[in-house]
């Protein structure tokens, strides 16, 4: 008989373990593509120097960066799968193992003691975001989410009247702000519209996508593109030095909004942009979507 507890744990220590030491193939080629399309000799230098360090890491299997995130899980599960109640356990249990066997940073600490727990739990830590959908399948991605550009994501309340426009200011205006402090060449997931945690929901998921998608909305897309070309004007550069990379892509998600309200969502995401998705089969089946295992 399938165990399909000790599956989903046993596959959630992998993911884990992949995440933080191997990057997605679409953020690797965002790399070498920005290389070779980079002008800045210095920029050059930094982005081989980071492409470097990512295919290191991948063959000894240790963390691309010391700072392995605070753990962040998406859960979208079917109404068909059998485990559903047992999951956010399974989910903190497999964090814990990994904090341990990967290992991972404990990067854990409660905000009221100070202290840190020393295996990257807490409370609502490790945080999921739940979905139930039709079927019999549990999708899981995991967010090891870096510190260092987790500091500089913001929420701006904008007037309504300013609109798209006043949207693509907020994400520029970070980005000055930020300079080379969240390790760029980024990522960055934008949310607009909803409520306020509703457009910070929307960019911290739409860094999850992968940077050579297109969103469906044509609209939309166009609108990613236009503040990528934005942002890579800067000048910024890998690790603000200087350059044409700035940023490797920018995602944006749309909620309706309230009509006095207009919610912009900024999430930066760091160049080590990690993540790790599967699909488990009721019979206990793993595919892994973002890495070859």
């Amino acid at each position: 008989m399938v165990n399909l507890e000790k599956i989903i744990e046993d596959t959630a220590v992998k993911m884990l373990q992949l995440a933080v030491t191997e990057l997605p193939p679409d953020v690797m080629n965002a790399l070498k593509k920005a290389r070779e399309r980079e002008t800045n000799e210095r920029a050059k230098k930094i982005l081989d120097t980071l492409i470097t360090n990512a295919e290191i890491a991948k063959e000894r299997r240790v963390p691309i960066c010391q700072d392995t995130g605070l753990i962040i899980w998406y859960v979208k599960v079917g109404e068909d799968f059998p485990i559903k109640s047992k999951l956010y356990e399974i989910l903190k249990n497999a964090t814990i193992r990994a904090t341990k066997e990967v290992p991972l940073r404990p990067n854990a600490v409660d905000p009221i003691t100070e202290k840190n727990t020393g295996n990257n739990t807490g409370p609502h830590v490790p945080y999921i975001n739940w979905e139930i959908v039709p079927g019999n399948e549990l999708h899981l991605t995991v967010l090891p989410k870096g510190g260092g550009s987790e500091y500089w994501c913001r929420l701006y309340m904008i007037k309504p009247i300013e609109g798209l426009n006043g949207a693509i200011k907020c994400v520029l205006q970070t980005l000055k702000e930020a300079m080379g402090k969240p390790c760029p060449p980024l990522v960055i997931g934008v949310g607009i519209g909803g409520g306020a945690d509703i457009a910070l929901k929307l960019a911290k998921k739409a860094i999850l996508r992968p940077l050579d998608d297109m969103h469906p909305n044509p609209k939309v897309a166009e609108l990613e593109q236009r503040v990528l070309n934005l942002a890579n004007k800067l000048g910024i550069g890998p690790m603000g030095l200087g350059g044409d990379t700035t940023c490797l892509g920018v995602k944006v998600e749309v909620a309706a909004r309230h009509v006095a309200t207009y919610p912009v969502g900024i999430v930066i995401q760091c160049w080590a942009a990690r993540r790790c998705s599967v699909i488990i089969n009721k019979d206990g089946s793993v595919r892994y979507l973002t890495h070859k295992v």
